[in-house]
C-alpha cells in the first residue's frame, strides 16, 4: 500500500509541474576535486589529456539554473509554444556563462578568463583582438552580446548548399511515449518509501538497482528509436552489462503535494573508493528569469565568420519586435 501511495504522490507532483506555463529549476553538482580527478582517471585519458586541477576546481560545486516559459502548459507545449528560455551556469567563484533565448534573439555572456583557466588555454584580452572581431570583443570582455537565432542556424550550416540541416527536436507525441515508457519501468523496478520531514514536507525515497533500471528503460525506448532525432544511438544490453549493479537512491521532497527538491548520491555508482563525494541536487522553483538584457551588443555571425574567421557570410535574419518584453 505504501509503495502504491508513494508512487502516486510522485506521479501527481510531476503532473502538477507539467501544468505550469513557467518552469524553473536549479541543479547543483555536489563533488570535490579529488572525486572528479578519480572519475577522470577511470576514463583512462591519454598522457597530457588528464583533467587539469583548475578545471576540476571550477566544475566542483557547479550550479545550473534554467527557466522555460511557454504559452501553453509545459506538458502540452511544442517548440513553437516556447516564448523564453534562460540558463545560467555558475560555481562558488561566480557566474561562468549565461544564455537566454527570447523571440528571435539569443543573448549570451561568459567569463572567458575562467574558461581559459579551465582549458589551460589563456584567452587574449579584448584589447588585443583585431578590429575585425567587432562585437566579439564584448563577449571576450564578459559583456552581453546578442544574435539572431535564424542567423545562428544558417551560420552553423556554413551557408553552403548541401550542408546538413539542424537535427529536429522531439515532437510532443514522442515525448509522451518516452514519459509513458519511463513511468512503466519506474513502476516495476523502483521501490518507494515515504517519511515525514520538517516544515510540513514529505520525503519519498526511490531505490532501484542501477543496471536493471537502465537496461529495462532502454529496452522500452528502443521501439521508439525511429521517432528519435537522426544519429541518436541507444546502448545495447551488451553495452550495459558492465554497468554498476549497485542500488541507486533518489530522495524527493514534497511540500503541499508539490515537488520541491530531488537529491541523488551517485558516489557508489563510480565503484571507486577515491570517489567519496558525488551528488546531484535539483531544486524546483529556482531559476533565472528570461528577460532582455540591457545594452547587449549585436554580434553579426556572418560578418564574424567572413572577416574574423575567414568563413562564408550568412544572410541577415528577420527580427521581430519584442519591445514589450521586460528589461533586465
Amino acid at each position: 500500500m505504501e509503495q502504491l501511495s508513494a508512487g502516486k504522490k510522485l506521479d501527481h507532483a510531476f503532473e502538477e509541474l507539467g501544468k505550469k506555463k513557467t518552469l524553473s529549476f536549479e541543479v547543483d553538482l555536489d563533488t570535490d576535486v579529488r572525486s572528479l580527478k578519480a572519475l577522470d582517471a577511470q576514463s583512462d585519458p591519454a598522457p597530457g589529456e588528464e583533467m587539469p586541477d583548475e578545471a576540476a576546481k571550477l566544475i566542483s560545486g557547479a550550479r545550473i539554473r534554467v527557466t522555460v516559459q511557454s504559452r501553453k502548459p509545459i506538458d502540452e507545449s511544442g517548440e513553437k509554444d516556447l516564448v523564453g528560455m534562460a540558463m545560467k551556469i555558475s560555481n562558488s567563484d561566480g557566474g561562468l556563462v549565461e544564455y537566454r533565448v527570447i523571440g528571435d534573439y539569443a543573448y549570451m555572456r561568459a567569463d572567458m578568463t575562467a574558461f581559459g583557466k579551465m582549458t589551460g588555454a589563456p584567452v587574449p584580452a579584448a584589447s588585443d583582438l583585431p578590429p575585425e572581431a567587432g562585437a566579439f570583443k564584448s563577449l571576450i570582455a564578459g559583456k552581453w552580446v546578442k544574435f539572431g537565432t535564424k542567423e545562428m542556424e544558417k551560420a552553423g550550416a556554413g551557408g553552403r548548399k548541401g550542408s546538413p540541416a539542424p537535427a529536429p527536436s522531439l515532437d510532443a507525441k514522442t515525448q509522451q511515449k518516452l514519459v509513458a515508457a519511463l513511468r512503466e519501468v519506474v513502476a516495476r523496478e523502483v521501490h518507494f518509501k515515504t517519511a515525514d520531514g520538517s516544515d510540513g514536507t514529505e520525503h519519498v525515497t526511490a531505490t532501484a538497482p542501477f543496471r536493471t533500471l537502465i537496461t529495462r528503460l532502454f529496452g522500452k525506448i528502443r521501439p521508439l528509436v525511429k521517432d528519435l532525432p537522426p544519429g541518436m544511438e541507444l546502448p545495447t544490453d551488451k553495452d550495459l552489462k558492465d554497468a554498476p549493479a549497485t542500488d541507486v537512491k533518489a530522495d524527493f521532497t514534497l511540500k503541499d503535494g508539490q515537488l520541491n527538491k530531488v537529491r541523488m548520491d551517485l558516489a557508489e555508482l563510480a565503484e571507486d573508493t577515491k570517489v567519496r563525494k558525488l551528488g546531484l541536487t535539483l531544486r524546483v522553483g529556482h531559476g533565472t528569469r528570461p528577460t532582455v538584457p540591457v545594452g547587449a551588443t549585436e554580434l553579426d555571425l556572418g560578418e564574424l565568420m567572413q572577416g574574423f574567421f575567414g568563413g562564408p557570410a550568412a544572410s541577415d535574419a528577420d527580427a521581430l519586435d519584442y519591445q514589450d518584453l521586460p528589461q533586465d
